[in-house]
C-alpha cells in the first residue's frame, strides 16, 4: 500500500518484489505466463502522488522506458534522482497513482498493475520472433494498448466498468454484426472486382 501522506513521486518499495513472487513466480498466487519475459527484467514502480488528466480521462498508471536524452548537468541530474530513488538507472518505471492504489479493490489493484506490465512487451523481429539481448535476456520494449492487453486483463479480472470503452467492445464482440458479409462484398470495389 502506498504511503498515506505521499505528497511527492516516491519509489513504491515492495511492489516489484510483490509482482515477482505473486504474478511473475511460476509457483505465484495470480502467476501470469504472458509476463514471463519480466522476470529479472531491470523494472521499477514508483508512487505519484495523484493521476493525471490526459485527453479527458484520469490517468492513474504509466508504464515508461527510462530514456535519459540530455547531456551535461540535465543527464547527471537525472541518474542522480534515479540512484537516489532506486540506487540504479532502472530500464523501466511504472508509476501508479497512490491516491487511487490507497482506496481500490484487489481486484482493481492486480489489474492496473497486470494492464501495466502488458506495456512492458518483449520485443519482436521483423519475423514476429522475440529478441533478445547479447546476454541472452529478452529485449523489452513499450508496447501500445493492444487487443491482446485488453484480452488477457479481461481474461483474468472481467471489463471492469461496463459502461467503459472494454464493456462496449466485449458487447459489441458478443453481439450479431450490424452488416453481413453479403453487404460488405456488395459495397467492396476489390470483392466486386472479383465477382466480375
Amino acid at each position: 500500500m502506498p504511503p498515506a501522506d505521499l505528497d511527492r513521486f516516491r519509489p513504491a518499495d515492495g511492489v516489484a518484489e510483490w509482482v515477482q513472487a505473486n504474478i511473475l513466480a511460476e509457483d505465484g498466487r495470480i502467476h501470469n505466463p504472458e509476463h514471463a519475459h519480466l522476470i529479472d527484467s531491470n523494472l521499477v514502480f514508483l508512487w505519484a502522488p495523484m493521476g493525471f488528466t490526459k485527453q479527458m480521462r484520469t490517468v492513474i498508471g504509466q508504464a515508461e522506458e527510462v530514456m535519459i536524452r540530455a547531456g551535461g548537468w540535465q543527464k547527471a541530474r537525472q541518474e542522480q534522482q534515479l540512484f537516489e530513488w532506486f540506487g540504479r538507472v532502472p530500464g523501466y518505471i511504472i508509476t501508479l497513482d497512490a491516491s487511487y492504489c490507497a482506496t481500490c479493490s484487489d481486484a482493481d489493484w492486480c489489474a492496473l498493475v497486470e494492464h501495466e506490465l502488458y506495456h512492458v512487451a518483449h520485443a519482436l523481429d521483423d519475423f514476429g520472433a522475440p529478441k533478445f539481448t547479447r546476454d541472452g535476456k529478452p529485449k523489452l520494449c513499450i508496447r501500445g494498448h493492444d487487443v491482446e492487453e485488453f484480452v488477457g486483463v479481461v481474461r483474468r479480472y472481467g471489463v471492469g466498468d461496463p459502461g467503459g470503452a472494454i464493456g462496449k467492445l466485449a458487447r459489441a464482440a458478443g453481439a450479431q454484426p450490424e452488416v453481413s458479409k453479403a453487404n460488405i462484398a456488395g459495397a467492396c470495389g476489390t470483392c466486386l472486382l472479383r465477382a466480375a
